[in-house]
């Protein structure tokens, strides 16, 4: 695999070992269009990119057309509720089966050029005027399949068929949101954002607490800011939790819930929130009451697409005052709040006065993620980040 086009010294300055030994990620892993271009090769098309949540797909023949860089890919749902993906181009002649970011529902997929038609299945059904081409044969042009999981709701697709098996690459991440059953939830809320920040930079800002006393008034009310603790991660994630304080019952402008305590947590999960971020482009943020997800899509190195939901569990719908906006309006402001910042760091990593910078203890989540990049800069894909290292106060 063929190592980014970045000064590897400088990437080995943010393998240095430790917190105290190594630095932040060099500007060009954020600036240059060529690392960009990389990173959708590798990290992208050749991870599992999170599509979105599967319910969008619900119903026999519901069909979605996506792009994960610079690759196509058909969504379908089959008639015995299986989930299928396929290249989006007609085994013809290579029209794409459906426009990007179009949907429908139909019984079979059909091609616009020349109308070509497949099964939900990707079988290819009919092929309009070539019963008398000597030796065709329907079986030998199937569609060609992608890799996609589904996954406690969610939609994943690996586009170059590479990355590791699903499973090893969510790894103990699994476990640790299963009491959560995101699975069973829905989306109340959603909200779109495009910011001006490379995508590294909306990641790093989401792993550590180090600004909330800066930029996040209304965060430090119903967290303490340095609270909680880093997990071990045995996957391509990082992440831990947060307290609430005494007062607050969930994360919002009051502290108070108008949602329900999720079935299945214990008493110190309804005490706490917790943040993992399963890479490339996923961040999920699970709540006594609610689940809240940042998805985003690199479209540049200095433009992000963030789509932000609100999922909640089937019982909320029986409140008669329920309503997502005490989630959704605590988060839309933190939210913006950390764009500006986000936006405001990527200006200041064009500038020829920015130099790799250290990391304080409670960065640590961010060194674990800035090490993963480094490290899959170097060896040509992404792998699962290294241990969190032990200092005083991390909580480890």
């Amino acid at each position: 695999m063929p190592a980014a086009p970045i000064d590897h010294e400088k990437l080995r300055l943010a393998l240095g070992g430790g917190l105290d030994g190594s630095k932040t990620l060099p500007a060009e892993a954020y600036t240059s269009q060529a690392v960009f271009d990389w990173e959708t090769e590798h990290f992208f098309e050749n991870g599992w990119v999170c599509l979105g949540r599967s319910d969008e797909l619900d119903q026999p023949g519901d069909q979605k057309a996506v792009r994960i860089g610079d690759e196509g890919i058909l969504l379908v749902r089959d008639q015995d509720g299986h989930l299928n993906a396929f290249y989006n181009t007609c085994r013809h002649r290579g029209h794409e089966l459906l426009e990007p970011g179009a949907t429908r529902n139909l019984r079979a997929i059909k091609c616009p050029y020349h109308a070509w038609v497949y099964g939900l299945d990707g079988s290819l059904s009919g092929a309009p005027r070539f019963g008398e081409v000597a030796g065709f044969d329907k079986a030998d042009y199937p569609l060609v399949a992608a890799r996609v999981q589904e996954w406690h709701g969610w939609v994943f697709v690996n586009a170059s068929g590479d990355a590791p098996a699903f499973d090893r690459w969510v790894g103990n991440l699994d476990g640790l949101i299963m009491p959560w059953e995101p699975e069973r939830m829905f989306v109340a809320a959603r909200h779109e954002y495009v910011i001006k920040a490379n995508w590294k930079t909306i990641t790093e800002n989401y792993h550590e607490c180090y600004h909330c006393p800066s930029i996040h008034p209304e965060l430090c009310v119903v967290t303490p800011p340095d609270s909680g603790e880093n997990f071990e991660h045995d996957g391509g994630w990082v992440g831990g939790s947060m307290e609430l304080k005494d007062f607050a019952q969930t994360m919002s402008l009051t502290g108070e819930s108008k949602g329900v305590r999720i079935r299945g947590l214990d008493d110190k999960q309804a005490r706490e929130v917790y943040y993992f971020g399963l890479f490339p482009n996923l961040l999920l943020s699970l709540h006594p009451d609610y689940v809240m997800t940042h998805r985003f899509e690199a479209i540049g190195p200095g433009e992000s697409k963030v789509e932000c939901q609100w999922l909640f569990p089937p019982e909320a719908r029986e409140r008669s005052d329920f309503s997502p906006d005490y989630a959704s309006e605590f988060w839309d402001i933190t939210n913006q709040e950390d764009w500006v910042a986000c936006e405001s760091v990527y200006r200041g990593l064009q500038s020829g006065g920015f130099r790799q910078g250290p990391f304080s203890w409670s960065e640590d989540e961010v060194h674990a993620f800035m090490a993963m990049v480094a490290q899959g800069y170097l060896d040509g894909y992404a792998s699962k980040p290294p241990a969190i290292h032990e200092l005083p106060g991390t909580g480890v």
